[in-house]
């Protein structure tokens, strides 16, 4: 379970990392679904269509690991 938590940090660290530095990935953070509210004073961005996508991936990746391990 320890190596499990180790992995996952490592991918969420890469993750952050290719978001911080490589900003224009055209799709990212562009989807249909992704909820942006501007004001004057004020600006909200959710990026919920895209947050599902990553998390389908991401469980598609456990998934894979998982089945190929055993």
């Amino acid at each position: 379970m320890g190596k499990f938590l180790i992995i996952i940090g490592i991918i969420c660290i890469a993750a952050g990392l290719l978001i911080t530095y490589f900003p224009k990935i055209p799709f990212l953070g562009k989807l249909p679904g992704d909820i942006t509210v501007e004001r004057e004073n004020f600006k909200f961005y959710f990026p919920l269509m895209t947050s599902i996508i990553i998390s389908i991936i991401l469980s598609l990746l456990i998934f894979l690991y998982n089945k190929f391990k055993n």
